[in-house]
């Protein structure tokens, strides 16, 4: 079994014993430890928590003791049930709610679930947030509530706003993809994209929606990553059937990946600069992704007169950086997009709305859109370190031998090329270093790689 507790919230596969695995017990610990700092942020006041689930198996079993756990504690739940990751963020605004706790494992197999946890704006908690809720968790200083003033469970859907959200950016054009007359299909992974994707589509005025996968089962048709060996299927079925474009999401709708109408990958990284480009045409501005995203945005953004920014990996990092250069859209290279005139999170629908509308008013298919692009090739690799090696230390060396050329360690050591660059992150949880290279080739980039993990293996 496995349990994760990090600043970002707490993963864990299902079962086992407390402290070993997500258990019921650990489920309402964290629960408990969440509500305690809500309320010490704001003392003497009665609080509101949304609270909203994928479907995974799980779901159902660890959002009651969620709820109930947040009720004893005396807070007042908005329950919106199945839901994706970007519909919480919303209702957590929308409900003007003190904070929102999302019950997902994104993209992990279905014995994995999660709590991550929001603030008062719908965005992911800060490294110091997420550190004291893990001390108050760890210390179990947490105080219930005594049975007078116990919290209320509140029930609400709020796909169906989110929808007509997205609907009403200025930037959709719902009138030029009704007119493109597209057939599109849909892979929601048997989670909540199932009830989120197909409803958008059809509000969007797609002439025809070919549902695969859309059932919030929570049993994952395929692995649930939206990666190319994954997504076999839809692949056939978009070229049999005809269809203009086809789109994937991961189980919480976060991310978003495209498929063009040949099968062929349009790439999940160039899912967030095809939307930059769209945003950029019609609204200047900056840009943001994070270290490990393509160099791609920022040429798309240059091309625009426009300045790009890198922040440190994960989405509560790349929203602080947007928020610090007031960046127009920014987000992740798998397939996150975070559009600011909507919300400050990874919203997929957000993603299919402004791509069907840049599509339709190119005039392009899916694969000669995705051609009008530069081409970059990413290889991600990783090596295994023994426990006693100081992964930091070794950083630090590697940075030395590379101090002429253009640094960011800002999270590990980035080293822009010319041509191309290499990105060393250390993982938290275990003794390896992860090593992304991108080139315009993906043997150039493979090439790169292995010369960093010859330079790593040279100074163990």
């Amino acid at each position: 079994m496995t349990l994760i507790r990090s600043i970002s919230g707490i993963r864990g596969t299902i079962g086992g014993k407390p402290g070993e695995g997500l258990s019921p017990v650990d489920v309402v610990k964290y629960a408990a430890a969440y509500a305690e700092w809500a309320k010490n942020v704001k003392p003497g006041n009665r609080l509101k928590v949304v609270v909203g689930r994928d479907a995974r198996i799980s779901g159902g079993m660890v959002s009651s003791l969620v709820i109930n756990a947040l009720v004893g504690m005396g807070i007042d739940v908005v329950d919106i049930g199945l839901a994706t990751t970007p519909t919480t963020e919303i209702a957590v605004v929308e409900e003007q709610a003190n904070g929102g706790i999302i019950l997902t494992a994104s993209h992990n197999p279905k014995q994995w679930n999660a709590l991550k946890l929001l603030n008062d704006d719908g965005e992911f908690l800060n490294a110091q947030e997420g550190a004291k809720i893990l001390e108050l968790a760890e210390a179990e200083n947490f105080n219930f509530a005594e049975v007078d003033e116990l919290g209320s469970v509140l029930k609400k859907g709020y796909t169906n706003i989110h929808i007509e959200q997205v609907l009403n950016l200025d930037l959709v054009d719902v009138e030029a993809i009704k007119n493109a007359g597209f057939k599109v299909a849909i892979d929601a992974v048997n989670s909540v994209g199932g009830i989120a994707i197909p409803p958008l589509l059809k509000a969007l005025g797609v002439a025809e929606v070919v549902e695969i996968n859309c059932e919030p089962t929570g049993y994952f048709a395929h692995t649930p990553e939206p990666l190319p060996e994954n997504l076999v299927e839809i692949s056939e079925i978009i070229r049999s059937n005809k269809v203009d474009v086809g789109f994937v999401v991961d189980p919480d709708v976060d991310r978003l990946a495209i498929i063009n109408e040949d099968g062929s990958m349009f790439n999940e990284e160039y899912t967030l600069v095809a939307v930059a480009d769209y945003i950029l045409t019609h609204t200047p501005g900056n840009t943001v992704s994070n270290l490990s995203s393509s160099r791609a945005l920022r040429d798309i953004t240059e091309k625009h007169g426009q300045n790009y920014s890198a922040a440190a990996v994960g989405e509560v990092n790349v929203v602080a950086k947007m928020k610090e250069t007031q960046a127009v859209i920014g987000g992740e290279g798998n397939g996150g997009v975070i559009y600011p005139a909507a919300h400050n999170g990874r919203d997929a629908l957000v993603g299919v709305a402004l791509f069907l509308t840049l599509l339709a008013k190119s005039g392009l298919k899916s694969s000669e859109l995705r051609k009008t692009y530069p081409d970059y090739f990413i290889s991600k690799n990783k090596i295994e370190l023994t426990p006693e090696i100081d992964v930091d230390h070794i950083l630090v060396q590697v940075k030395e031998k590379y101090k002429n050329e253009r640094i960011t360690n800002i999270d590990g050591v980035k080293i822009d090329f010319a041509e191309s660059w290499v990105h060393l992150r250390k993982s938290n949880t275990e003794p390896i270093i992860r090593i992304y290279s991108e080139a315009k080739s993906m043997k150039e980039a493979e090439k790169l790689a292995n010369k960093i993990i010859a330079d790593i293996k040279s100074l163990i």
